[in-house]
């Protein structure tokens, strides 16, 4: 911890999302005072199935230091007003738009959400709070389709990296321009780089963690969004799931996100301003959708009805996994926790609890 920083009170962003009720309870199991801002917008994004709404009463009902607020991060003057009147410690940006294919049929809602909503924080933070922690939860499709122009070799079941610099997955001096991204991909950059300047120009503890897949029960998953929790999901309601381009090849990397708020707790108590850190199940939990599917078929006994699609989604990655190496240099008491089979594991027990209180 900071010398002579004591944190109290955190506010997150996103809060009955995956990432932002895995940080209430985290932070809640703490003692802090959990103040958490979401609209559920997930909902007007992905219709019924991305309803957020019993995450957070379940927050509410199991969390006793958490307060629910109905708040809009695209009102700059509520979130202004916010900030002044409380004053954080800790703030945790997880509100996002988070679909690289919605996002071109909503532009200015992607962008207002994941550019305009993250400089609205930024600033609040800097004018009310300007010694607290700030972790903004970036994306690895801030670089965009890059990745898959580095050499790859097709394997039986994925696509892997070819090369010895890859050997670890893509890091933190990959290149972010001059590739294609999504317009979420560009809004998400155009956060990053906000957050990063914060840090830099301004000396405010922020950090940016570029997440690869983030996952975990907790998740509203859909099919622009979400893709584990979606495809157990189809799996067990022996719904159909399609599969976009590269012959179910492509490959990701899976972590809970339990080890994603443990690592936003490890630079909070130790910032380094402006710092970025890829954050994903690195090597270790990485897979492709048809060796994920196989999976699912293990741990749960069925598998969704496979579709495909010869087109895959533009600016898709055909290989992607975060090389974890600098952000376990800099933190080396993080870890992960959870293997892809365990978390695997931990998502079909879930959703078939869901289902049988349904």
């Amino acid at each position: 911890m900071r010398k002579g920083f004591q944190m109290k009170r955190v506010i997150v962003t996103g809060s009955s999302g995956l990432i932002g009720s895995e940080a209430v309870t985290f932070f809640d199991n703490l003692g802090l005072e959990v103040v958490g801002v979401d609209n559920n917008m997930r909902e007007s994004f992905f219709g019924p199935k991305g309803d957020t709404t019993w995450n957070r009463d379940r927050l509410l009902a199991d969390c006793s230091r958490f307060e629910h607020l109905d708040l809009d991060i695209r009102d700059r003057k509520d979130v202004l007003a916010l900030f002044a009147s409380r004053g954080f410690d800790l703030i945790i940006h997880a509100a996002a738009q988070p679909s690289h294919d919605l996002a071109a049929s909503r532009p200015f809602d992607d962008f207002d959400v994941n550019a305009v909503g993250t400089l609205n924080l930024l600033e609040a933070c800097r004018r009310s709070c300007e010694d607290a922690a700030f972790v903004h939860v970036s994306t690895n499709k801030v670089y965009g389709d890059g990745p898959n122009f580095v050499n790859l070799t097709e394997l039986e079941t994925r696509y892997e990296y070819a090369d010895a610099a890859q050997a670890n997955g893509i890091d933190e001096s990959f290149p972010i321009d001059r590739t294609m991204h999504s317009l979420f991909g560009a809004s998400k950059v155009a956060g990053d780089v906000m957050a990063q300047e914060y840090g830099k120009y301004f000396g405010m503890n922020v950090g940016v963690f570029r997440g690869g897949c983030l996952t975990g029960p907790s998740h509203s998953g859909v099919e622009l969004h979400g893709f584990l929790n979606y495809l157990v999901r189809c799996a067990l309601a022996g719904e159909a799931y399609t599969i976009f381009g590269y012959k179910g090849k492509q490959v990701r990397d899976q972590i809970h996100s339990h080890d994603v708020i443990s690592a936003f707790w490890e630079f909070a108590q130790a910032p380094r301003p402006g710092e970025v850190y890829n954050l994903g199940g690195g090597k270790e939990n990485a897979a492709s959708l048809v060796e994920c599917v196989d999976l699912i078929e293990e741990m749960a006994g069925c598998r969704p009805e496979m579709t495909y699609s010869e087109e895959n989604r533009r600016g898709d990655h055909i290989c992607y996994y975060s090389d974890l190496s600098k952000l376990r240099s800099h933190y080396p008491d993080w870890k992960l926790t959870r293997s892809l089979p365990q978390i695997v594991e931990e998502i079909v027990a879930s959703c078939r609890a869901v289902a049988a209180s349904a």
